[in-house]
């Protein structure tokens, strides 16, 4: 399936544009995931921004951060609550996220021990969005691959509409998804299945339960990951 229509199909279409400051509740598939007012919310784990970070993501205000990098393809949609605010939807948050590519690598870093392959003058898979009034805040990507040592994981720091920082977190992935992807899938399957599970990695090992993304979709169509990530304000 051509990225375009895969985006289409997912309500997505209208909303890539070179620069945008939010997404708007039109622009997005009309699902489940937007703010609740339950009350019931649990804060999620804050973790490492490290070690690559996004350098200057006010520069990378965009909705479809893919770049020139290949993959399956993979919307993100993150909704945003106060915890202290009876877990309503966070609008106006600034979210950025960033992973690395199909290969495991990161852009704007490179040449070192931690990553040999030099990408410092490259930008993908990285993106900025400010949340709607449902809290939420979506991007088109690809589906992560995996390096040494980790889990694969998306990357998210979240700020209040002022600039200022809120929580710094990560997001897991199913295992069956990545097991299919990883091993079926010919961008991926040359390398395998990653080699540290969700249970044994040093970020989730203790925080899986409320860092677990829900993906649904298919290697042919293209994936959703849904996650809803609880902040206090």
């Amino acid at each position: 399936m051509e990225r375009k229509e895969f985006l289409k199909r997912l309500g997505m279409g209208s909303l890539i544009l070179p620069l945008i400051s939010a997404c708007s509740e039109d622009d997005v598939l009309n699902d489940s995931n937007t703010g609740s007012t339950s009350g019931t919310c649990t804060a999620t784990s804050s973790e490492t921004a490290g070690p690559f970070p996004t350098k200057d993501p006010s520069s990378l205000v965009m909705v479809d951060i893919t770049s020139d990098r290949t993959g399956v393809d993979l919307i993100v949609k993150i909704t945003v609550q106060n915890k202290n605010n009876n877990c309503a939807a966070l609008d106006g948050a600034l979210v950025d996220i960033w992973h690395c590519d199909k290969d495991g690598y990161y852009s704007e870093y490179g040449g070192t021990g931690m990553q040999s392959v030099n990408l410092t003058s490259y930008h993908f898979l990285r993106g900025r969005q400010l949340t709607d009034s449902n809290g939420l805040a979506a991007f088109a990507s690809i589906f992560p691959g995996w390096y040494a040592s980790r889990a694969p994981h998306i990357h998210v720091h979240i700020y209040d509409s002022t600039g200022k920082s809120l929580l710094v977190t990560q997001i897991a992935f199913p295992t069956e998804v990545c097991d299919t992807v990883y091993t079926t899938a010919t961008q991926y399957y040359t390398k395998g299945k990653q080699d540290t599970s969700n249970a044994s990695d040093n970020i989730f090992s203790d925080s899986l339960a409320n860092e677990m993304s829900t993906v649904t979709g298919n290697i042919n169509d293209g994936y959703l990951l849904t996650h809803t990530i609880v902040v206090s304000v």
